[in-house]
């Protein structure tokens, strides 16, 4: 699938932090596709794959979104990663979900290693607004081709609360 985004890599366009940092969304409804990622103690071994089929599914359906779109990262356990690809519209064919709630975001630059760390930080953020976490998400902005090019790896982390 080529992304009708422009990018210097031909892949992940160039990320911008700036709706991300110290954020609060609300979204209500908010539109996105759904594919589940086999992992193994939380590293992602079929995402390619999850990622080509929901390819297929936004060219078929004409369902790119004007900006680069979301893609929320789930892990719903150490085997298995839920992604959710926002998208303007239902697609036909695929795993159409809606996200609706309140989340906090924040974006970290660093390895992977540090995620349970950003995680304990977007937990004392919530609890220091009276808020409580109902969930997190993440958003890997740049495939690690992309985070070689760019020199960094930007994650927005995101909490349900």
């Amino acid at each position: 699938m080529d992304t009708p985004y422009p990018s210097e890599t031909g892949c992940c366009p160039k990320f911008d932090p700036t709706p991300w940092q110290d954020r609060e969304h609300h979204w209500t409804d908010k539109p996105f596709i759904k594919d589940r990622v086999g992992c193994f103690c939380y590293i992602p071994l079929t995402f390619g794959r999850a990622m080509r089929r929901c390819g297929a599914h936004l060219e078929r359906g004409k369902a790119f979104t004007p900006a680069p779109p979301l893609v929320l990262s789930d892990h719903t356990s150490r085997w298995n990663m839920d992604i959710y690809i926002e998208v303007p519209h239902p697609v036909p064919g695929a795993d159409n979900v809606t996200l609706s709630g309140t989340f906090l975001s924040k974006v970290f630059k660093g390895s992977y290693r540090e995620t349970a760390n950003w995680g304990r930080e977007m937990e004392a953020w919530a609890a220091s607004q009276g808020q409580t976490v109902k969930r997190h998400l993440m958003y890997y902005t740049y495939c690690p081709k992309c985070a070689r090019h760019y020199g960094e790896n930007p994650v927005v982390y995101f909490v349900e609360v």
